[in-house]
């Protein structure tokens, strides 16, 4: 069984990933461990720390044990408070490990400098918020690989865009779907076992009926609804659906000609969504699309209490839609 590695005196964790960041914390928990199973492990949070918490920290230990502090700068850090954490970060390693956690902006920046001035070894914990287009799809396509990666399977490009188009962009729930996959599979994993594995999924389930009511199929969308409904799919994640689709086929509509990647990078979309939406688009006019626009409204007013029979204004909504699809 490999061990873990030494931790450092002093680490710097700079990013707002929460899913990343715990991972860090768990792997320097982990070394801290392997060093000394009984090493004292404290976690402080600047917005309610007490300075002389951190000087006890930093006086000599009674019965001689190894600690760890894990310091998080938070939204308020006093002077009193920074300036003890300057001093713990100017002798760590003598008696104690810490590490810092930045969420990033100018909170704790002088800390943040006095931990790069001392060598701490870095940690980047950035995630996918504030990223667009190109740069957002490979950032996910880079994760999920690394995910699958890590559980011993390699996830072909199409196979991690399905996955991404399926789940969304959320870390967490990436993670949870690649160890899902894994399990499951076999490690098997391409595109087609990505959508059948998660065609039960209440939001892939959606979008499948949604995408076939958007080619203007009728019956396969009704279809569709009918196995949604009775495995147990909201109306409203339906509704969610429909109306998602025809904002994506409108605002990629309205990027006008040029290449997927382009309009992806243009509209923060991911190139996969972006190709497919381009297939769903064709025959589609501003007529026809403010039609299901009025359609999918009226069924969002139903879903959520202002109708009687939920289901029934569901099965009319993707009904509707399909035969303004199919009229294109």
């Amino acid at each position: 069984m490999p061990t873990a590695p030494a931790l450092p005196p002093l680490t710097l964790i700079t990013g707002d990933e929460e899913l990343l960041v715990s991972r860090a914390l768990r792997r320097a928990t982990a070394a801290a461990r392997a060093a000394d199973p009984d090493v004292d492990v404290r976690e402080y949070a600047t917005e309610s720390l007490d300075p002389a918490a951190l000087l006890d920290l930093s006086s000599p230990s009674l019965f001689g044990e190894s600690r760890l502090a894990v310091v998080r700068l938070t939204s308020s850090v006093e002077d009193v408070v920074r300036d003890a954490i300057l001093a713990l970060v100017a002798t760590a390693g003598d008696g104690y490990s810490l590490v810092v956690v930045h969420p990033g902006g100018t909170t704790g920046k002088r800390v943040v400098e006095a931990c790069k001035d001392a060598q701490a070894a870095t940690v980047s914990c950035t995630g996918p918020a504030g990223l667009k287009g190109m740069r957002l799809a490979e950032y996910l396509q880079s994760f999920v690989a690394a995910e699958m990666e890590a559980l011993g399977y390699r996830l072909p490009r199409e196979a991690a865009e399905a996955l991404i188009d399926a789940v969304g962009s959320d870390l967490r729930e990436l993670a949870a779907a690649c160890s899902q996959l894994a399990a499951d599979t076999g490690g098997a994993v391409d595109e087609a076992a990505v959508r059948r594995y998660f065609s039960g999924h209440a939001e892939v389930t959606g979008f499948d009926l949604a995408d076939r009511a958007m080619e203007g199929n009728v019956s396969a969308a009704l279809a569709a609804l009918r196995t949604a409904l009775h495995g147990g799919l909201d109306p409203v994640l339906v509704v969610s659906a429909l109306g998602r689709q025809l904002r994506a086929v409108a605002r990629v509509a309205s990027a006008g000609r040029g290449s997927p990647d382009d309009i992806a990078r243009h509209l923060g979309m991911h190139p996969f969504a972006v190709k497919k939406t381009q297939k769903q688009m064709r025959g589609w006019t501003p007529e026809s699309l403010t039609r299901a626009y009025g359609v999918v409204a009226i069924a969002d007013a139903e879903v959520k209490g202002g109708g009687t029979d939920p289901v029934f204004a569901v099965e009319r909504a993707v009904r509707l839609v399909a035969e303004c699809g199919a009229a294109r």
